[in-house]
């Protein structure tokens, strides 16, 4: 029996045998950067939306919703003692709010208070503004101390208010007397009443707009002040002629704001009333838009006539927000 021994083949003269390098694990590799670089890519695609979901999310909950279902819930007859019973009706709860005396009554009484509110806060913001805007000792104390109304809660802030305008016992009225001027019934007559709501708007809401017009005051350029005062001009003027031409943007913005508010008054009034319900008065003499929908809704029961008054009150603030636009514009072209 022969045997055949298989030889290894020859080696290549200068080295060994030649072998192909393993290629599985660069192969590897490479699918997993690959997988990374998709995974990245989607990561700098989809994250931005993933961070702004709950605000979207909470929108379509608390804004979007409530104000497509109220705005169905207008054109029924619905009840808030049975929600889901809804009747037809079109636009009748529209029709009969606008035939409603204590409707137009609101709405005058909102106007009112809204001038006295605004008009005497935007001119003591621009004021204290003014004075902060130099340089004070102390001056962050102050600007906190500014906050603070706006800090503080809206129903300590009334019931303190409501017996400072006490009738027998409140501390205007015994200035008053001071001064040799008959008490005031400061909660049941109409001008009186809406004077002192208004004195509470004025107290939360001027600090902070102070602190607007600060802020922007110091975004005025110190050459222009510098310019004017080189041509003689005096702090007066220089106030009238460089600093209310800067701001009139943010004046315009705070008028806004301000007028937006005024329109949904609602906690200082209903915490003003001494008999604590939503009439805003015995004679409903400082009844607001706020008010007239609460007792419409949650006091009556009628969701379908209060759901007619938000989107009244809700196209009131479209308006505002045209004319702010265009006046907006006309202020940009006419710089």
């Amino acid at each position: 029996m022969s045997t055949h021994d298989t030889a290894a083949p020859p080696a290549k003269e200068g080295g060994a045998a030649p072998g192909r390098p393993p290629a599985a694990p660069v192969d590897a590799e490479a699918r997993r950067r690959s997988r990374l670089s998709r995974r990245w890519q989607r990561d700098i695609r989809w994250s931005p939306y993933a961070f702004v979901s709950p605000f979207f999310l909470l929108f379509l909950a608390f804004g979007l919703f409530p104000l497509i279902y109220t705005g169905w819930a207008s054109l029924h007859q619905v009840e808030m003692t049975a929600p889901t019973d809804m009747n037809w009706v079109g636009l009748r709860n529209y029709t009969r709010i606008f035939d409603d005396d204590f409707f137009w009554n609101a709405a005058r009484n909102t106007l009112t208070i809204g001038v006295i509110s605004t008009v005497p806060q935007l001119l003591m913001a621009m004021g204290l503004a003014h004075i902060l805007n130099y340089r004070l000792r102390a001056s962050t104390f102050y600007r906190v101390a500014m906050l603070a109304p706006y800090a503080t809660s809206i129903a300590a802030a009334s019931l303190v208010f409501v017996l400072l305008f006490g009738r027998d016992y409140g501390m205007i009225n015994w200035a008053l007397d001071a001064v040799g001027v008959s008490p005031v019934d400061w909660q049941n007559d109409k001008w009186p009443s809406q004077i002192a709501v208004s004195t509470i708007i004025i107290w939360r809401w001027t600090g902070y707009n102070a602190l607007i017009y600060l802020a922007a005051m110091q975004a005025i350029p110190q050459d222009l002040y510098e310019s004017a005062a080189l041509d003689g001009a005096s702090r007066w003027q220089q106030f009238f002629h460089v600093t209310l031409p800067s701001l009139r943007p943010t004046i315009l913005f705070t008028v806004v704001v301000s007028t937006i508010g005024a329109s949904q008054l609602f906690g200082e009034p209903l915490l003003f009333d001494a008999n604590k319900g939503a009439s805003g008065g015995a004679e409903h003499q400082f009844q607001t838009l706020g008010l007239y929908l609460y007792e419409q809704g949650w006091v009556n029961q009628h969701l379908g006539r209060a759901s007619a008054i938000a989107w009244t009150m809700f196209l009131i603030l479209i308006v505002i927000g045209i004319v702010n636009y265009v006046i907006s514009r006309r202020l940009r072209a006419s710089s």
